[in-house]
């Protein structure tokens, strides 16, 4: 009897949502694959570059949607690789940027499953790239955090030297905890008047976004019902928008809904 050949898992980020900003390696991949395991975030029309027989798993974990538990996926992968399948593990963004992909490729390491990963554009860098925005720029901040709403208790982010660095702060998944967010911010120092865009469906022609200050950001978030998938991002960088935006290039499907907001540059 013929052994059956384990299969290989392919940790793919899929970028922001814009299928421009895949890399080539992440569609050779996905036409390679026998299941794809389809992460909420990630874009669907992504699966016009798998065969049309590829199984889709739907693998989401999004507040009041469906969610996938993350043990479950991981002995999904390992179960369809060791029956031979090559598997599209694909996430929105990066994997290892708020992804688990640490998790999962530890996981497939201890069961002696092959995996290959495959790096994404994250949203907190190619979505206000999108906007004209640099996280560095030498006259506004030579150093950009990320950092994740789902983790703001101060056991899990040192606030007062996160805005003592005077990095420029990008923030994921935080629209649930904008007002502890934006307490804690301004409690350990942070000026209410700092620059601020929070940006949803980044990349997407359902794009829109918000430029405002630290002060107003809460009321901003509630008031124009923003929701996942967003990112904000905190720091002076942000005033360029408005310096470039003349210039930019974006697509004319871009819905481009934000409110003036003049900010004294110092």
């Amino acid at each position: 009897m013929t052994a059956v050949k384990t299969g290989k898992v392919s940790l793919i980020g899929s970028g922001p949502g814009d299928l421009e900003l895949l890399t080539l390696k992440a569609v050779r991949l996905l036409k390679e694959c026998d299941v794809v395991f389809l992460d909420d975030l990630a874009n669907p029309d992504i699966l016009q570059f798998a065969k049309p027989d590829v199984e889709v798993l739907l693998v989401g974990k999004r507040p009041g949607k469906m969610h996938t538990a993350q043990e479950w996926i991981i002995e999904q992968m390992i179960a369809y690789a060791r029956a031979g399948k090559n598997i599209a593990r694909v996430k929105g963004g990066d994997p290892f940027i708020f992804g688990r992909g640490g998790e999962e490729i530890e996981a497939l390491a201890e069961a002696g499953i092959t995996f290959e990963i495959v790096s994404g554009l994250t949203a907190g860098i190619a979505v206000p790239a999108r906007l004209g925005i640099p996280l560095t720029h030498r006259h506004h901040a030579s150093g950009v955090t990320f950092i994740t709403g789902h983790s703001c208790k101060d056991e899990d982010v040192n606030w007062r030297s996160l805005v003592d660095s005077r990095n420029t702060i990008v923030i994921y998944m935080g629209i649930a905890k904008i007002d502890e967010i934006v307490s804690k911010l301004i409690a350990n120092g942070q000026a209410i008047d700092t620059a601020v865009v929070i940006i949803e469906n980044g990349t997407l022609p359902e794009q829109r976004y918000h430029l405002t200050n630290l002060g107003d950001l809460a009321t901003t978030v509630k008031d124009n019902h923003y929701a996942s998938p967003s990112i904000i991002v905190i720091g002076t960088v942000v005033t360029l928008h408005s310096t470039v935006e003349s210039s930019l290039n974006n697509s004319a499907s871009e819905t481009k809904q934000h409110q003036a907001l003049e900010i004294v540059q110092t």
